[in-house]
């Protein structure tokens, strides 16, 4: 069974993938608000204006869920939070960029959730830029085809890919190194081993290019390749894998969300609180669901993030020795 997911995509760019935040683990989450509090103290004390506004813009690059749920997020802190946290610091001069390559956002969702999401971002002053492959990024400068945006936080959300495992023949890798798959799972060319979720390259009639790499997906697929390894144990024929869409979600922000659902789209308050009751109903246990909506109440009625606490793991000595070493 192969289930080993993906990792960031920085499309061969060397300078992004020294240079850029991703966001694909709760330790990559924690170093980008790291990142963006130190940046806010070293604005505290410089003199010098285009280095303050360096250190405060932030460059997003995707304009997928992830993205656009990043850009609204910290165009909220930039409205509420950051000036009660930093009163000295100038928050006009900040900046939060958006950039697609592509020539709208979710191009993964519908045309309804695109354009809304699209005026959600530019109403909480979001500067979106539609067909704006980044080029390049210096750690403080962000280069696109014909414009260089002063920065020194790029976050970088702009997809993703999987790693190739050694031992595999390469003929069974597709885009971006998902691995291709028949309607069982099974890996083509390859008996008895099967490869699921976001890793996987399983086309259908109305995913030609491939099923979406969503969690939902890898649900689906596990449940059901659960069933059909029964099946094979009791040589019953298998079951074909269909993806049944369930609907998908992107916040921008408070109060403002899309919603595409098999029956209709939703926008605004009911699509946030559609958001949020999805993502509630996916927490396990009643005492986290009861802690996570007391935490989630109180920062809408109080604006309080609780964002000032920097957490970073402790560095491991460079002479550290192995327990089982040290006892020899």
């Amino acid at each position: 069974m192969i289930c080993t997911g993906a990792d960031t995509n920085y499309f061969g760019i060397e300078s992004i993938s020294q240079n850029a935040l991703p966001m694909k683990s709760t330790g990559e989450a924690l170093t980008i608000r790291n990142t963006i509090l130190e940046n806010y103290e070293k604005a505290l004390n410089t003199y010098d204006k285009l280095e303050a506004e360096s250190l405060l813009n932030i460059v997003i690059v995707g304009g997928g869920p992830t993205g656009v749920e990043l850009a609204g997020a910290i165009a909220e802190m930039k409205k509420y939070v950051l000036p009660k946290d930093y009163p000295e610091l100038d928050f006009n001069i900040m900046k939060i960029y958006l950039c697609e390559a592509a020539d709208r956002l979710l191009i993964s969702m519908s045309d309804f959730s695109s354009k809304k999401s699209l005026k959600y971002l530019r109403d909480l002053d979001v500067i979106v830029k539609l067909n704006a492959a980044v080029k390049a990024f210096d750690g403080r400068q962000v280069a696109l085809d014909n414009e260089q945006i002063p920065t020194q936080t790029l976050l970088w959300a702009a997809g993703v890919a999987s790693k190739r495992i050694d031992g595999l023949p390469e003929n069974i890798y597709g885009h971006a190194n998902r691995i291709k798959v028949d309607r069982f799972n099974e890996v083509q060319g390859l008996k008895g081993i099967f490869a699921i979720g976001d890793v996987a390259y399983m086309e259908e009639d109305e995913y030609p290019k491939g099923h979406p790499q969503v969690a939902q997906v890898a649900m689906q697929q596990a449940s059901l390749l659960a069933k059909n390894i029964c099946r094979y144990e009791q040589n019953k024929q298998p079951i074909p894998f269909h993806y049944k869409d369930l609907g998908s979600l992107a916040t921008i922000g408070r109060n403002r969300a899309v919603a595409d659902l098999p029956v209709m789209h939703l926008k605004g308050f009911i699509a946030w609180l559609t958001w949020l009751f999805v993502h509630l109903r996916s927490i396990l246990g009643v005492k986290n669901k009861v802690l996570i909506f007391i935490n989630w109440a109180w920062n809408y009625l109080t604006y309080d993030q609780t964002l000032r606490l920097l957490l970073k793991p402790k560095p491991k000595p460079k002479d550290a020795v192995a327990p089982e070493t040290a006892h020899n």
